[in-house]
């Protein structure tokens, strides 16, 4: 049945994770930790780093090839790629183009978009509003991520959380009733010091002696960061669910942020949400920021967690501080 609002209604995923497996024990060989620490406090076992060489561009690409041929259509019908990103190939030209060329989307328009850990969903609400508006019919949007080329192995608190990866989702237009049924912003710039990476920018001259003397690193106060996640995401859970005028038990599957474990369980608890309904892959794949939920999404498509009609919940809360939530009909 048709209705008259277009919408984002997603027909394709897909993903990439560099070759190297890194398990929590190599970690341990590079900072004070072990596995049992990292395990119980994180839920990760184990998370993969790109070799050197390879971009979040690349991997972005390569996950872009799968989502387009699980879509069935072919790159020049795209109008448009986003890539949410922290991490991108290079400053100039962004990722988006780098695998516009990559994939040979000649007629695609693209930017890259930084919501560190709610990029996706920042995307996700963004690509919904042109093609609402009619502005684009297909479009590509992409988590790539490259962050293990942040971490300092001396500042244990985030070195063990966070990883590389890209998951990509094709996105057409769609008068079904299915996509995107609702979608929202937050953020809270006054607690950037929460959750930062503030080397990399250009408050100071990027000398080479600036960049030896002040090493990138992600900061992070866990503790605040662990309560404001759990808050946040729940109520951001809570208002999509009534404003789009379900229930909790309407819910089929819930693909969060994959940050912590804790929080996620935390999260469906506040919630009413029963953990089985939260799909959790964050033991193997580690935190990849931007690109977590796109590959939480497609492992769970390929798991059989998601069936044609299904209500699918997107919740996200990272660095800035940012959240965002969606609702999708499959």
């Amino acid at each position: 049945m048709s209705d008259s609002k277009k919408r984002a209604r997603i027909i394709g995923t897909g993903m990439c994770l560099p070759d190297r497996v890194v398990t929590n024990d190599d970690i341990s060989e590079w900072c004070d930790t072990n596995d049992e620490w990292i395990t119980k406090r994180t839920g990760i076992r184990q998370r993969h780093f790109a070799e050197e060489g390879i971009s979040s561009a690349m991997l972005g690409a390569d996950a872009s090839k799968m989502a387009l041929a699980d879509a069935g259509i072919d790159a020049t019908d795209l109008d448009m790629i986003i890539c949410s990103t922290v991490t991108p190939e290079q400053m100039a030209p962004m990722n988006a183009l780098l695998m516009q060329d990559r994939l040979g989307a000649t007629n695609a328009s693209g930017f890259d978009l930084n919501g560190a850990c709610s990029g996706f969903l920042y995307g996700l609400s963004t690509a919904n509003a042109f093609i609402e508006t009619g502005m684009a019919k297909n479009i590509l949007l992409v988590g790539a991520e490259t962050t293990s080329r942040l971490l300092n192995w001396d500042y244990r608190a985030t070195a063990v959380l966070f990883a590389d990866g890209a998951g990509t989702v094709v996105l057409q237009a769609d008068d079904t009733g299915a996509g995107v049924l609702t979608s929202h912003m937050g953020a809270d710039g006054s607690g950037a010091d929460i959750l930062n990476m503030a080397a990399g920018g250009y408050k100071y001259s990027p000398t080479w002696e600036y960049i030896k003397e002040n090493p990138p690193i992600i900061g992070m106060n866990g503790q605040e960061l662990f309560k404001r996640a759990v808050k946040t995401m729940s109520n951001e859970v809570e208002n999509v669910i009534k404003e789009s005028g379900v229930s909790a038990e309407d819910i089929a599957l819930f693909v969060p942020h994959q940050a912590n474990a804790r929080i996620i369980h935390a999260a469906c608890d506040r919630v009413g949400l029963p953990h089985e309904k939260a799909f959790i892959n964050i033991d193997h794949t580690g935190n990849t920021v931007a690109a977590s939920i796109p590959i939480a999404l497609h492992e769970a498509k390929e798991q059989g967690r998601i069936k044609e009609g299904d209500l699918i919940m997107f919740a996200a809360f990272g660095a800035g501080l940012t959240w965002a939530s969606a609702l999708v009909r499959w």
